[in-house]
């Protein structure tokens, strides 16, 4: 049902507001990763709302795939072929992080939040964060920073040149309506909360 409402509200945004194209990211667990009928139901639920499926990104944990690594890998593969966009979340939290990330067809990678908690605290999470920054480069990985509460913290990881980033300093989770307002309004949560001088950075994206 969350596939489906999900890939159905993105279809009726997508028409209503043409000119501001986005994604949106559903979380899959790993029953779900597991369930034999998950490529099939992508299939279908993306087809019947219309949706293009580069508009669709799934999100997986590391302990999502770190028990059945070839049953995984082989689900994921087809979940590419059909098009759809691959996001693993909250790395650096497991074990076996650097021997998963190469062999599965990702497109981005999620920091967690824990290490981007703890960059203004003068611990190892900054070193962390830019080695995480500059392995993702060069497996052309995309990368968003989850959890960003301070514009401290936000002017680092754009001095860091990091893609993407969510958190509270740009919004607390919403409703549909709330966020349907932003599109219809033509505003954007970056526009609204970050100060002019953060917007300098115009290579960078941040939502």
């Amino acid at each position: 049902w969350i596939l489906d409402e999900a890939c159905r509200q993105t279809a009726e945004w997508q028409k209503r507001f043409p000119h501001k194209p986005f994604r949106i990211n559903v979380n899959l667990s790993t029953k779900q990763l597991m369930h034999a009928d998950l490529i099939s139901d992508v299939s279908e639920i993306l087809v019947k709302h219309q949706l293009d499926a580069k508009y669709l990104e799934l999100e997986v944990t590391e302990s999502a795939i770190k028990k059945k690594k070839k049953v995984c890998f082989a689900v994921l593969e087809n979940l590419k072929k059909l098009g759809v966009l691959l996001s693993t979340d909250d790395f650096g939290t497991g074990y076996s992080s650097l021997s998963y990330l190469h062999q599965f067809p990702f497109d981005t990678l999620k920091i967690d939040r824990s290490f981007i908690s703890k960059m203004n605290t003068g611990d190892k999470s900054n070193e962390i964060v830019c080695t995480i920054l500059s392995l993702a480069q060069s497996l052309n990985l995309k990368v968003v920073a989850e959890g960003i509460e301070t514009e401290e913290q936000l002017r680092k990881l754009q001095d860091l040149k990091c893609d993407y980033g969510q958190g509270y300093l740009f919004s607390k989770p919403v409703v549909a309506q709330v966020a349907e307002s932003f599109l219809d309004n033509n505003l954007h949560n970056f526009d609204i909360v970050v100060p002019s001088f953060y917007k300098t950075y115009e290579s960078l994206n941040f939502e």
